[in-house]
């Protein structure tokens, strides 16, 4: 009998609609004054990677990661393209804060993606490269424990449903996040690394990882220094046993950059 591995697809695609209901309303409110903050980053690496292997471009890449928002609500769109100027993914999250104090932050979030693979087909007897589109709904859980100022821990929880048949329908993507950030090296640079354990399942194949993100900082200058490395520590999906980059990002309004990316999972 085939195992049914779908066990928090149809709640969860409730809670997106549920979700990006109350965005709606919340907006709606002041509509002449959306926003109140915004910044981003725009990052170039040496290798497109994710923690999810079919995500995983493999290329030197560009990415565009902006923060805009208004009170508890935010609109974080992502945009990655090839060096060779063909489109990655795009990814448009929407993320509402429930609670944040100096001990505790729970947000949940929701999203439309979009992925592009080059791929071969034929035509009347001839081979061309041809881009296709997969398209994805999302949605994620994030508390977030802060044992100190610069330290925090908690677990996190993606769901990822596939609108293509011949794809992974169902993702289900299970960590533990620790982050320790603004580790003072000298007087004025500072170093941060983002460690997890996590559980990917990709309909009926399953795997454990561990990932960390470092960082590194100048105070008072734009640029940063950024790299991922990925273990395959027991896994059936497909990809590779060990991934790295190195990523060079450029930052406006960095305090809150840095804040956010110390925490939320991208892919």
């Amino acid at each position: 009998m085939k195992r049914n591995t779908n066990y928090f697809g149809k709640p969860l695609l409730a809670a997106l609609f549920l979700l990006t209901t109350c965005f709606t309303f919340a907006q709606s409110s002041d509509s002449t004054d959306i926003f109140n903050h915004f910044s981003g980053a725009i990052s170039i690496t040496n290798k497109g990677i994710s923690t999810v292997p079919s995500f995983t471009l493999g290329k030197p890449a560009a990415e565009l990661d902006l923060w805009v928002g208004k009170g508890n609500l935010r609109f974080e769109p992502i945009i990655r393209i090839s060096m060779e100027g063909k489109p990655w993914s795009l990814i448009f999250w929407w993320r509402y804060k429930f609670v944040e104090n100096e001990n505790f932050r729970f947000r949940v979030g929701a999203h439309p993606a979009l992925l592009f693979k080059t791929v071969t087909a034929e035509t009347n007897g001839v081979s061309q490269e041809i881009i296709r589109t997969y398209r994805y709904l999302a949605t994620d859980l994030a508390p977030t424990f802060f044992l100190t100022r610069n330290i925090s821990v908690g677990p996190y929880y993606l769901y990822s449903r596939s609108l293509e048949k011949d794809v992974a329908r169902n993702t289900h993507y299970i960590s533990m996040v620790g982050s320790f950030s603004n580790i003072k090296l000298f007087e004025d640079v500072a170093f941060g690394i983002t460690p997890q354990v996590y559980y990917l399942r990709l309909d009926q194949r399953d795997g454990l990882y561990a990932t960390s993100a470092f960082s590194l900082t100048k105070k008072d200058s734009p640029f940063s220094i950024a790299a991922i490395i990925n273990k395959k520590i027991d896994s059936q999906i497909a990809g590779e046993d060990f991934l790295w980059n190195v990523s060079l990002v450029y930052s406006f309004n960095k305090k809150y950059v840095a804040s956010e990316m110390s925490f939320i999972n991208k892919d």
